[in-house]
């Protein structure tokens, strides 16, 4: 399944209304996976299948592991991960949330009507729990884009403060550029062709040489057929100018009267070094449509077309609470305890992407403090470490249901990081659950909290950029691999990406390296095959050719997980 299977329609939440469906006659796949994740997503059963079948829908608390057919989630069959895999469609408590038999206590009673099977209640506190069936990868980036309608209302502000702001409306030019014509060369202004009496300006002194006409200073007089001045660059030029005579190209010599005559070994023809007024714009031209990102550039080009202000959307707000007893902030680890590494690198990663980040806070492993924060929080995006799975100390899930949240996404069909997650806290605030090892947290903040920033931030998505591998890649055989890879130069492709090798869940060299990760289908991909990549905001091509610790070419690239394992 791609992002270009989803029609939901603009203007709601999250795609179509609740229960509209498709041509086909099932639900809208975009909401379909949204239910899937809520655990009350359907069980479509085949037209004609007969009276027997029916409809069913399963609660929170259910998981909705079974729920998940082909239309929903595209995972292209029901076989197992692994017999290890918590997260595996085979999980037991499938058993119980599929369609109820004729002799089940919670047939339905009709086969119009939907059943829905009898479930003990939600779990209040961590430990093991019916894990939902993850979702494609294409289709959890596809929901994290469109969970919110769109960035809130547009601000305006002084030119500074609008820096890595999104324009809410066209720039258009509101003075002529430039507004005069301006010299672009020192030298003098000459009218008509050479030689030219050189005149002295109104107001140069009289002993010494003089000055001419300076930037900011209007002429005072016309300049006269076979006349010259001196001007320097970005002065504005006299009426009755022809060109600009650089001063390296021109010579004065003294006359016998005491005055000065100007000579060129060329002819100067009209309009040259002459910057005509609206050469680059005039007014009320466009300069940039609504949506360009404001730049340092954009911010020049706004002040020299008369800007003192720009309307924009406000950078979205993020906040980053770190979970987990066993984090140190300093020193070395012992005694069971490691530094985290999550802190110091998600809130300057936000600030590259464009988002007013706070520095990261560390939360102990418990409940009531978890609910505390969130509760309290006013970001826009919460973005927790850690806690996401099914731990005795994981407890982001039992917090979202007594917040009453609403889940969009929880476990993804990529490796690493597998058990995000992304949950609606209000209508305009969200919670981005990322997994507690490094490499599994990027995949989460690329997979959900850059698309769902984006759309925040009124960013345009990047175009898709593919780049042939410079090695082979083994692929899970059911999920998406996101892999570490670095770009190089190679004599047959031209720029490739080298895989590199320090790709495990919970390592760091790779992506310190990385240029981008590679989006891997299920199964792998051969050398020389083009591969969607996901780049760094601070990516560039300089990297190419510096590839430490990159794979052999035309070697295998095994992830130790390939097989199935939980990042």
């Amino acid at each position: 399944m791609t992002d270009g299977e989803f029609s939901g329609e603009p203007g709601g939440a999250v795609g179509r209304p609740r229960g509209g469906t498709s041509a086909e006659g099932r639900g809208d796949p975009f909401d379909d996976a949204l239910a899937l994740a809520n655990g009350t997503a359907p069980r479509w059963v085949r037209p004609g299948a007969g009276p027997e079948a029916t409809t069913v829908t399963t609660p929170y608390a259910a998981g909705g592991a079974a729920a998940a057919t082909s239309s929903a989630t595209g995972s292209g069959g029901d076989a197992p991960y692994t017999p290890d895999d918590p997260f595996s469609p085979d999980d037991p408590a499938a058993a119980r949330s599929g369609p109820s038999s004729p002799s089940s206590p919670s047939s339905p009673s009709s086969p119009s009507g939907p059943s829905r099977p009898v479930d003990p209640a939600p779990p209040t506190g961590p430990g093991p729990r019916t894990a939902p069936a993850a979702v494609p990868w294409h289709t959890a980036r596809a929901l994290a884009e469109r969970a919110v309608p769109g960035p809130p209302a547009p601000e305006t502000s002084v030119l500074g403060e609008a820096l890595g702001r999104t324009l809410a409306a066209p720039l258009s030019a509101l003075t002529d550029l430039p507004s005069f014509d301006t010299s672009a060369m020192d030298g003098w202004a000459v009218s008509g062709p050479g030689p030219w009496r050189l005149d002295r300006p109104a107001d140069a002194p009289e002993t010494g040489l003089p000055s001419g006409i300076l930037a900011g200073h209007a002429p005072a007089e016309a300049l006269l057929d076979g006349h010259a001045i001196p001007i320097a660059t970005g002065a504005r030029v006299p009426s009755g100018a022809t060109a600009v005579l650089r001063s390296e190209h021109g010579e004065v010599r003294e006359l016998s009267d005491g005055g000065r005559r100007l000579y060129a070994p060329r002819p100067a023809p009209p309009g040259q070094d002459i910057r005509p007024r609206g050469q680059e714009c005039r007014r009320g031209d466009q300069l940039l449509p609504a949506g360009a990102l404001v730049t340092p550039a954009v911010l020049g080009l706004a002040a020299a077309a008369g800007y003192d202000e720009l309307t924009a959307y406000r950078r979205p707000r993020a906040e980053v609470f770190v979970l987990g007893d066993e984090l140190l902030d300093h020193g070395l680890p012992h005694e069971g305890r490691i530094r985290d590494a999550l802190g110091p690198m998600l809130a300057p990663w936000l600030h590259a992407l464009g988002i007013e980040a706070a520095p990261p806070r560390h939360l102990a492993d418990e409940a009531d403090t978890l609910y505390a924060a969130l509760a309290g929080s006013t970001a826009d995006v919460v973005i927790t470490t850690g806690g996401t799975a099914s731990g005795p100390v994981d407890h982001v899930h039992p917090t979202l249901r007594r917040l009453g949240a609403e889940v969009l996404v929880d476990g993804v069909a990529v490796r690493p990081g597998h058990p995000m997650l992304l949950a609606r806290l209000a209508p305009r605030r969200h919670l981005v659950g990322l997994p507690g090892n490094p490499l599994a947290a990027v995949s989460g903040l690329l997979t959900l909290a850059e698309p769902l920033l984006r759309t925040l931030a009124a960013r345009r998505p990047a175009a898709p950029y593919r780049t042939p591998l410079a090695a082979a890649v083994a692929g899970h055989p059911r999920d998406t691999r996101l892999v570490p890879v670095a770009y190089r130069d190679d004599e047959r492709h031209g720029l490739t990406a080298v895989p590199l090798r320090f790709h495990g869940p919970a390592m760091l060299r790779g992506i310190a390296s990385a240029d981008a990760l590679a989006v891997v289908p299920p199964g792998g991909a051969e050398r020389g095959t083009e591969l969607e990549l996901l780049e760094f905001p601070w990516s560039a091509s300089w990297s190419a050719g510096w590839t430490p610790g990159w794979a052999a070419p035309g070697g295998p690239y095994e992830p130790p997980e390939a097989t199935g394992g939980r990042a």
